[in-house]
């Protein structure tokens, strides 16, 4: 009796494990799935942009966030480097500009809606989702509040409502909705010089390398999202000279999605944390019971 105790346990931790790493396997591969597809994205003109926060106030508007704690038509904003909180998912920060001192740079900071998110490529309940049309977006539903998604973006971008007493992970989600209704997101609408430009990537990407080829002394041959990371839906044009790295934006990313680079983690995790306990816990039976029969044999 107690050596098919043995078979059935070992049987059954065998197929609890193997369910667990489908399942694991399945969320590690689902953003990996769509990766193929022609998502929409938006294209950051950097010579363009004049500071004007309309994105962020087009941001906040869109996902009816409070009113910003800083006044729009004060430049103190300025002053320091900000980040995107739960409560402003789209931030303008200042950098100098080292060839026009007169002319400051203005960069944006928001999701990057990667084509293969690490968020949710690490997201245990699917709350992350990267969609059809492009956006990442966020099911608070679905969430248990483990933060996998804050640990796994390489842009630091989702971020915890802490000082909620039902908090959830908050980031920028392109507008979703609004895609999905035929529009375009409500801060590339309100851009007055045409610095947020909104479309598929890959026409993005043939309008960013035809402002290149047609004035290449005016900007940086490199196109900031189209390889980092894997590639993001967003995408930067610099000026000429303006390095990514000297307008916040990060630059040991690689070029491998980082759903890649954590596969074999995620295989690995079923075997800690459904075969080992359900084995440890089965062998402990097994002892115990031979314990009381070889007790009650020798009474």
């Amino acid at each position: 009796m107690i050596n098919i105790g043995r078979r059935l346990l070992l049987k059954g931790a065998g197929i609890g494990a193997a369910t667990a790493a489908a399942r694991t396997a399945t969320a590690a591969e689902a953003p990996q799935a769509s990766a193929g597809l022609e998502f929409n994205g938006m294209l950051l003109d950097i010579t363009k942009c004049i500071g004007c926060r309309n994105c962020e106030a087009a941001c906040n508007e869109a996902n009816e966030l409070p009113e910003p704690k800083v006044d729009f038509f004060s430049t103190s904003v300025f002053a320091e480097k900000r980040d995107t909180t739960p409560d402003a998912f789209t931030v303008l920060n200042k950098f100098p500009n080292q060839r026009i001192p007169e002319k400051p740079l203005f960069v944006r900071t928001q999701c990057m809606h990667c084509n293969q998110p690490a968020c949710a490529s690490g997201c245990l309940t699917k709350a992350m989702e990267k969609t059809p049309e492009g956006p990442v977006v966020y099911h608070p539903e679905r969430c248990m509040g483990c933060r996998y998604c804050m640990v796994a973006c390489p842009f630091d971008v989702p971020k915890f409502q802490y000082n909620s007493a039902a908090p959830f992970v908050r980031k920028c989600d392109f507008c979703a909705k609004r895609q999905k209704a035929g529009q375009q997101p409500l801060c590339a609408e309100n851009c007055p010089t045409g610095a947020t430009l909104f479309g598929k990537k890959r026409d993005l990407l043939e309008i960013a390398r035809a402002r290149i080829y047609a004035e290449p002394d005016k900007y940086n041959h490199q196109i900031y999202g189209e390889h980092e990371a894997g590639g993001t839906g967003w995408l930067y044009l610099l000026p000429a000279n303006v390095k990514p790295e000297a307008v916040g934006l990060r630059t040991n990313l690689g070029t491998t999605p980082y759903p890649e680079l954590t596969s074999g983690f995620l295989y690995g995790v079923p075997l800690i944390f459904v075969l080992w306990p359900s084995l440890l816990f089965g062998l402990s039976k097994i002892v115990k019971g031979e314990k009381e029969e070889g007790s009650n044999g020798h009474d």
